[in-house]
Parts: C-alpha cells; sequence; structure tokens
C-alpha cells in the first residue's frame, strides 16, 4: 500500500478541486491519504514569494480557471464572498478535530474545503465558522497551543520536505504540486517506467538560467 500526504491550505481553490478528484484519481489502488494542513501564507513568506491573489492579472486568471476547471471536472465551485481570507481559524480547527498525533479526517477537510468552496459565502464569517466548529465537534481546542504547535510543525516538516505549493501530493520521496499533476501522481502509483529513468531528475539537476529548447 502507498501513503499519499495530501498538503493544503483551504484558501486555496485548486487544493478543493484536487480534494474532490482523489476518490476517483485513486480508484482501485491500494492508497492510504494523509491530509496535512499547512499555512499556505506561512510557505509563500519563508521563500519570499507572491501568491496568486496577491498579483492582479493572475488573481483574475486565477478565479476564471478555477470556476472553469469545476464546470469542466462536474465539481461544484463557487468563489467566496472575499477571498484572499485568513485561512487560520479553518487550519486549526481542522488540526483540532484530529487526537494529537493523528492527522484530520477526510470528512473533517471535506466540510472544511465545501464551507469556502461552496455557496458563495463569506469562508470568515464568525457566526458561520461557530457553526462550522459545532457540526465538526474538535475533540481539541482550536485555539490551544498543542494546535497551534501542530500546525506550525506540519508547515515546517512540508518546508523541510521541498513543498513549495499547495495543492502538493508527496508519495515516498517524490513531490507532485498542483490539481494538474493527478495523472502523474497515479502514472506513479501505477508503476510507470518514466519514474525509474533520468526524466525526473533531469529538470532538477538543469543549471539556473538554462532553457531546453
Amino acid at each position: 500500500m502507498h501513503t499519499i500526504d495530501f498538503y493544503f491550505d483551504p484558501i486555496s481553490p485548486y487544493a478543493a478541486l484536487a480534494f474532490e478528484r482523489l476518490p476517483e484519481a485513486l480508484a482501485g489502488r491500494s492508497v492510504a491519504v494523509r491530509y496535512l494542513p499547512i499555512v499556505f501564507g506561512a510557505m509563500l513568506k519563508s521563500l519570499d514569494h507572491k501568491g496568486p491573489a496577491e498579483i492582479p492579472g493572475k488573481r483574475d486568471w486565477t478565479y476564471r480557471q478555477v470556476l472553469w476547471l469545476g464546470h469542466r471536472l462536474g465539481v461544484p465551485l463557487d468563489l467566496p464572498a472575499a477571498h484572499p481570507f485568513n485561512p487560520l481559524p479553518l487550519l486549526r480547527l481542522l488540526w483540532a478535530t484530529a487526537p494529537a498525533g493523528q492527522t484530520p479526517g477526510r470528512y473533517a477537510v471535506e466540510q472544511v474545503l465545501r464551507h469556502v468552496w461552496r455557496g458563495g459565502l463569506d469562508a470568515a464569517d464568525p457566526a458561520r465558522l461557530a457553526a462550522l466548529a459545532t457540526a465538526l465537534a474538535p475533540q481539541r481546542d482550536p485555539a490551544s497551543d498543542e494546535v497551534k504547535a501542530a500546525l506550525r510543525e506540519a508547515t515546517d516538516a512540508a518546508l523541510a520536505r521541498g513543498v513549495f505549493g499547495v495543492p502538493t501530493m508527496a508519495v515516498a520521496d517524490k513531490l507532485f504540486w498542483g490539481l494538474d499533476a493527478m495523472d502523474m501522481v497515479t502514472a506513479y502509483l501505477d508503476g510507470d517506467a518514466w519514474f525509474d529513468g533520468p526524466a525526473w531528475t533531469a529538470a532538477a539537476t538543469l543549471p539556473v538560467g538554462v532553457r531546453r529548447s
């Protein structure tokens, strides 16, 4: 059995779409998925990089593309009333639903992502957040130091592993970034020989500034 570590932040529409696609993509394969909420903003800061919503043209394109992708994939997706927003309450709530030392379950992740990306409402609205917390009945206090530490440690561990964006699906020592990497994930799980050849490492060893034609 393979284990996939699914790194995500509910602020990302691509993470929401990838999450919804996972069951279909992994059907018939012996795979366990660990859902790992991380702070995308902290990751961007660590890498000195801007997120898509911070670049006006890219922001507009991102929103159009994810709506198209949702339509194309048959996955309901609505832009929240405000974006970007502060995802920390949702991230901490997710970690609070899991016992110490464990990761959140798929049901909790599903509810949080749909809270954000379905209905077009305000993801950060206090009343909605309170209702979501009541529905999920977390085992730990989302505001506790141990929950905050779990989120921080997961984010730090992702950075140490080489994760640079969300969603990222990690299988063994290989990282697959983005919704459009889903086919690569399944090919790797199915034993595609390409991953044993030189192509996987060729791009990583290409000198900076050299463009391959």
